[in-house]
């Protein structure tokens, strides 16, 4: 088993930062994909960013160039640097661990985002 857990978000003003964290525990393979998905009221969940075990990143078109996904694999951990928040920034995101082996997905509990207008 996997066990996801996520810490950051809260509530921020227009044009601020925050920053995700995000450790996976348990039986991690080395070959998997990390990355948050995100869900506001009355939306569809969306991916935000992902990255591999290699590096390659992913960004959704309304966070590139706002939104910074790391990671580091020896600690199983990712981070999402997030600036210049927008009000439709606002959502509950969750953060995830894919294993490219089995493709099952392991999230974490989902952390608040709110950005006021």
């Amino acid at each position: 088993q996997v066990q996801v857990m996520e810490s950051g978000g809260g509530f921020v003003q227009t044009g601020g930062s925050l920053r995700l964290s995000c450790v996976a525990s348990g039986d991690v393979l080395s070959n998997n994909v990390m990355g948050w998905y995100r869900q506001a009221p009355g939306k569809q969940r969306e991916s935000v960013a992902k990255i591999t075990s290699g590096g390659t990143m992913d960004y959704a078109e309304s966070v590139e160039g706002r939104f910074t996904i790391s990671r580091d694999n020896r600690k199983n951990t990712a981070h999402l640097q997030m600036e210049n928040l927008k009000p439709e920034d606002t959502a509950v995101y969750y953060c995830y661990s894919k294993s490219l082996m089995t493709a099952r997905y392991y999230w974490g509990q989902g952390t608040q985002v709110t950005v006021s207008s």
